[in-house]
This record gives C-alpha cells, structure tokens and sequence, in this order.
C-alpha cells in the first residue's frame, strides 16, 4: 500500500509539474504572437523582439514544433488574437514593491484581478512607475550548473567575450547579465558554446537589494501573493524586491 502511495504521490507531482510547465508554453505562445504582429515578421532575423521570445522559448524547453506553430499561428490571416501588454505596479506586505507584467485581451478583467490580488494579501495597486524607477532593466541568462562540472574562470571568459556584462556563480547556476537587447545574441553564443541555459529574459533587478520580512503573516500574504500572480494565465513576469 505504502507503495502505491509513493506511486500516486509522485505522480500527483509530476501532474503538478507538467500542468506549469504547460502553462509556461501557453503564457511563451501569447508573448510569440504579440511580438509577430508588432513586429511584422515572423523571422527572428528581422524582428529582434521574437528573437529575444524564442530565446526564452528554447531556454524553457519548449519543443520546436510548438515554437514553429505559434509563429504560424501570428502569421495566419485567420489569427484573431488580440493581446496587448500592460504593466500593473504596486506594494506587497511592508512595502515591497512589485512589478506585474501582463498580456491580455480584456484590460478590464485582468486589472480587476491583479488589484484583488494586491488588496487581498495586505498590499495595494498604485500608479504607473510608483515602484519601477527603482528597477534596473537587464538581460538575464542563467547558465546550469548542478553538477558543479564546470570551471568558474572559464565560463566567465567565454561569456564576457560573447559580450555580456557581468556575470556571477550563484549555487548551482551561473548568472550572466546583459543590456537587454543583448540577451538573445550573448544567450545564442553561450548556448552554442556548449552550455545548458535553464532561462534567458529581460528581468527588472532592484537598484537597492532586498527587503527581508521578518513577520510570519507578511510573508505568508506575500507567497500567496505571488502564487497567485503565477497562477494566472495573464501573468507573464512577476519583479519584486522580496529576500524570499
């Protein structure tokens, strides 16, 4: 019996894992599409913004095929889709600030939801660039590293030299940092190196560190929070200042 516990258990969590990761592949498709049409090209060459999507795409181990079929699907005459990207902005328990990026086809359901969100774990939703002046732009590429194979000088050097910015081992990973239209060019160059990239994006990075919580409830509220921004399907990036 125990056994076929452990079964279940492990299969429950391989469920859970699979349901992310087809939520991942989904939130990647919308941003594709968003980025063929604004871009008018389907071809990464000539449309840098798809380019930097794919990057991300490859990153997350989306197969190719689906890559493929979401930029056919942006380039269809039929394709209907009409997403447009909205940032919310605002402050989680003791005044951590959050940074919401969303693509959506209803501005109206989605901000009503992310101010619930906000309201409802001890935060509030404020004004366009209440918390964002505070946030750097940077490219971020996260190289793996869980066997601890590979030598510390000699990633550097290669990454410097695809023409990346900076760089830093943090546990298991390397993370290189790049202006941000540099991250897919460097992210292809270290890739084609031979490294195994676990994610590569533009991300919004603090300017002064991070806020540690000491109280049990904010941080409760605050996981919650941030749970249920993921969990949405308009949701694409989360950015806060939170020592998790």
């Amino acid at each position: 019996m125990s056994g076929h516990s452990k079964w279940h258990n492990i299969q429950k969590t391989k469920g859970a894992a699979d349901a992310k990761r087809a939520q991942a592949f989904t939130k990647i498709a919308r941003e594709m599409i968003v980025a063929v049409k604004e871009g008018g090209s389907g071809d990464p060459n000539n449309n840098s913004r798809l380019a930097a999507v794919i990057t991300k795409a490859k990153a997350a181990n989306m197969p190719n095929d689906n890559i493929k079929r979401t930029i056919d699907k942006a380039l269809g005459a039929g394709n209907t889709d009409n997403y447009e990207k909205i940032v919310y902005e605002g402050y989680g328990p003791s005044g951590v600030a959050v940074i919401v990026e969303t693509m959506t086809d209803n501005r109206n359901r989605t901000a009503g939801e992310i101010r619930h969100y906000f309201d409802k774990y001890g935060g509030n939703m404020g004004a366009a660039n209440c918390v964002s002046w505070s946030f750097d732009k940077k490219g971020v590429i996260v190289i793996d590293n869980e066997d601890e194979d590979l030598d510390e000088d000699e990633v550097m050097m290669e990454v410097l030299d695809a023409g990346a910015d900076d760089f830093e081992p943090d546990g298991e990973t390397f993370v290189v940092y790049t202006a941000p239209d540099d991250v897919s060019p460097v992210a292809e160059k270290i890739s084609a190196a031979g490294y195994k990239l676990l994610s590569a994006q533009v991300e919004m990075l603090p300017q002064n560190g991070y806020i540690k919580l000491t109280n049990e409830d904010d941080i409760k509220n605050m996981q919650k929070m941030l749970d249920m921004f993921e969990d949405n399907d308009d949701v694409q990036n989360v950015w806060h200042n939170w020592e998790e």
